[in-house]
């Protein structure tokens, strides 16, 4: 049986275009939040992907044990994705993976040091050692605590093994709002090169003109691209037996 794991953060599993998404595939959904993250328990932390790994790992186990299911598509967005990426990349269970939707991933990820959530960041650590940062999930307000040791494991995460480790027949689609104020559009360009160095054809690059990081009122246009990309890689074909797994943190 098939499954379809997605992927995001600091939100919830119902966030962005995920849940849409998933009301729109031939197959069943899953969805999740990382650790820390709404209805999950825990402490989120800024760099802690390791532990993000952990859940995708807990996950998957799980669904493949219950129900005998394997992932026939990831979708991540943004933290999501660079944790997909490394997931697929070293594990068992995810170099099988058939084809990953890569959005609004960060490449060079101390590039994060110049937002401009991060000259707030400076400051607050000067006056009290953290920063408490304020975000509205599902409708509540939230309190996460960012320390310099957090924004340091988030900077020093690897994302170079794409170049080399990341399997090469796996289908990718990368999609990136052109004014997204977050991640630079460039580091689309730059997954494109390392990702197009490998099968011919195994990488399409959708670049969306005057979109944000988090494609605000283009939730169904992101669904769209989606869709016909595995629409035109034979994703889409009728499979009673397959589900989609979508997690957020």
């Amino acid at each position: 049986m098939k499954v379809h794991l997605g992927l995001s953060s600091e939100t919830h599993k119902d966030y962005l275009f995920q849940r849409r998404l998933a009301e729109r595939l031939p197959f069943d959904s899953f969805r999740f939040d990382f650790r820390g993250n709404h209805e999950t328990g825990g402490t989120w932390k800024q760099g802690a992907f390791h532990d993000d790994l952990e859940d995708i790992d807990a996950v998957v186990s799980y669904l493949k044990a219950k129900y005998g299911y394997e992932i026939e598509l990831i979708v991540g967005h943004s933290r999501g994705s660079l944790v997909a990426f490394r997931w697929i990349s070293t594990t068992e269970e995810g170099r099988k993976v058939p084809a990953f939707i890569n959005v609004s991933a960060r490449h060079r990820m101390r590039k994060i040091l110049e937002t401009e959530g991060a000259q707030h960041w400076e400051e607050a650590f000067k006056k009290q050692g953290y920063f408490e940062w304020k975000v509205t999930v599902a409708r509540k307000q939230v309190v996460a605590k960012i320390n310099p040791q957090s924004v340091e494991d988030f900077c020093s995460w690897d994302t170079s093994f794409v170049w080399e480790q990341f399997p090469k027949d796996t289908d990718v689609l990368t999609i990136h709002g052109t004014a997204d104020k977050i991640v630079p559009v460039s580091d689309a360009m730059i997954y494109a090169r390392a990702l197009s160095d490998r099968s011919p054809g195994t990488h399409s690059l959708h670049l969306m003109e005057n979109a944000d990081h988090n494609f605000t009122k283009r939730q169904d246009e992101v669904v769209k691209v989606i869709l016909d990309c595995c629409e035109h890689n034979h994703i889409l074909q009728a499979r009673s037996t397959a589900a989609e797994v979508v997690a957020r943190g």
